[in-house]
């Protein structure tokens, strides 16, 4: 249950934080199963068992990516992360550097640490301490 696997009592969590708790415990149990179908797959003889092992891995890809998306949806720091990196062509390091000084410089152009630019919402925050 992934309730189980929470650190502080269920009670104290906001909304926000316990339904992107589901999300990234569900995410983390499809991701589980992909990877154990893979390894069953390339481990079995038999030719017809690893295409019925195959297919119910992309099924798991599916449900994967159908909790990424909601996640992205429900998650500002999330989505700006996912607006980052997801299709972004080259070094994934190369990109976090220049996502990094474009954020310097846009802070350093308006004076505000807070300034509203597109990068300074994808900074990794705790998010909201409370549902409203």
């Amino acid at each position: 249950m992934s309730s189980e696997d929470l650190h502080i009592p269920r009670e104290r969590l906001s909304k926000s934080a316990r339904l992107l708790h589901y999300a990234i415990t569900s995410l983390k149990e499809e991701l589980d199963a992909v990877d154990w179908y893979r390894q069953r797959a390339d481990d079995t003889e038999d030719d017809e068992l690893r295409h019925v092992l195959l297919h119910n891995m992309r099924e798991e890809m599916e449900h994967a990516s159908m909790l990424i998306e909601w996640i992205r949806r429900n998650n500002e720091d999330f989505a700006g992360h996912i607006a980052t990196y997801l299709y972004a062509k080259g070094s994934l390091l190369q990109v976090e550097k220049q996502a990094e000084e474009s954020d310097v410089s846009d802070r350093a152009g308006t004076g505000d640490e807070s300034a509203s630019s597109s990068r300074a919402k994808r900074r990794f925050t705790i998010g909201p301490l409370s549902d409203s």
